[in-house]
C-alpha cells in the first residue's frame, strides 16, 4: 500500500529509527536482537541465499519500473577492447585492430539512443552493459553523448572492476549473482549486440541463443559486430553439418559490420508473431 493514511502498521523506517535508539544493554548488543533485515551477517548466511537472489532480482526491476524503462537494447563486448585514441597501448595487435568496434559500439548507441528517448513516461531502447570498460564504456558514452540515459549492469570481481563514468548513475547497478544479472540483461531486450569480446561475452553469446533456440526467449535481433572474427572464433557451419544444431539456428543471428548496418537490421527484422520480446518470465 503507498497510502500512508491506510497503514495499520508502523512504518519499517520508523521501526529500525525507534530500534537505533534503544537503550545500549547486554540484551540489545546482541546479535539476536537486531531486525533481521538490517542485520548484514544473518543476511549473508548461506541459508539465505533465497532471499538474496530475490533482492538482486526485486531492486533492479523495481528501480528500471519507476524509472519509465520499457525496453532495452543491450551491448555485450570485450572490456579489454580500447578506444582507438588509446590502442597505441593496446597489450596484442588483434586488440589494436578491434579498436573500431569501439567506434562502432559508440556511435551505435548514439544513433539508438536519439531515436528511442524522445521524452515521456515510458522510454524504449535504452541501451545496457554490463558498465564496466572497453566496448561496455564505448556504449554507455555514446547514449551520453546522445543527451539520454543508459543502464550498467556491474557486478562485483576480483580485480575490482568499477563502472564506467558513462553510465546514467540512477541506473547503474552492482550484483553478486551473475545470473540475476544475465536475466536483467534480458528481461527487457528488443535486440542483442554482440561486439568481439573474450569468455564472458561468449557466455552471455550462446546463453541468449540457447533461450531464443529453445524458445525460452521471444525471437528477436540478434546482431554479431565483426564478421572476420567470430567467424575466426566459431565455425558455425561445423556445428549445423554435424547436426548439433539445425541450419536453420543459423538464421538466429546476422554479422554486421557498422553501426548503420546494424539499425537497418534491426529496423527490417522480421517481426515474431507468437511472444513479446524479452525473456520467458
Amino acid at each position: 500500500m503507498n497510502d500512508d493514511k491506510a497503514r495499520a502498521f508502523p512504518d519499517v523506517q520508523e521501526d529500525i529509527e525507534r530500534w537505533r535508539r534503544t537503550p545500549n544493554t547486554p540484551q540489545t548488543r546482541s546479535p539476536a536482537y537486531r531486525l533481521a533485515f538490517t542485520d548484514d551477517d544473518f543476511m549473508c548466511r548461506d541459508e539465505l541465499r533465497p532471499v538474496r537472489l530475490q533482492l538482486e532480482l526485486l531492486k533492479t526491476g523495481m528501480i528500471l519500473d519507476e524509472y519509465g524503462v520499457n525496453s532495452t537494447i543491450v551491448l555485450f563486448g570485450g572490456a579489454r577492447v580500447p578506444d582507438p585514441a588509446n590502442k597505441a597501448g593496446a597489450r596484442t595487435e588483434t586488440l589494436a585492430e578491434l579498436s573500431k568496434y569501439y567506434d562502432e559500439a559508440r556511435r551505435f548507441a548514439r544513433i539508438v539512443t536519439e531515436r528511442g528517448q524522445r521524452g515521456g513516461a515510458d522510454m524504449d531502447n535504452v541501451i545496457v552493459t554490463g558498465g564496466g570498460p572497453g566496448v561496455m564504456e564505448a556504449g554507455n558514452r555514446g547514449a551520453q553523448e546522445a543527451g539520454g540515459v543508459s543502464i550498467g549492469l556491474n557486478i562485483v570481481l576480483p580485480h575490482e572492476q568499477a563502472p564506467n563514468g558513462y553510465v546514467t548513475p540512477d541506473l547503474c547497478f552492482n550484483f553478486h549473482y551473475f545470473a540475476i544479472r544475465k536475466m536483467h540483461f534480458l528481461m527487457r531486450a528488443r535486440a542483442i549486440c554482440i561486439f568481439p569480446g573474450g569468455f564472458g561475452t561468449l557466455d552471455e553469446t550462446f546463453e541468449s541463443l540457447t533461450l531464443i533456440q529453445t524458445k525460452r526467449m521471444a525471437p528477436i535481433p540478434f546482431l554479431l559486430f565483426g564478421e572476420e572474427f567470430w567467424r575466426r572464433i566459431v565455425n558455425w557451419e561445423a556445428l549445423a553439418d554435424a547436426g548439433t544444431i539445425s541450419a536453420s539456428d543459423l538464421d538466429l543471428f546476422r554479422f554486421v559490420e557498422t553501426a548503420e548496418q546494424a539499425v537497418e537490421v534491426i529496423d527490417t527484422w522480421d517481426a515474431p508473431t507468437e511472444a513479446p520480446s524479452g525473456i520467458q518470465q
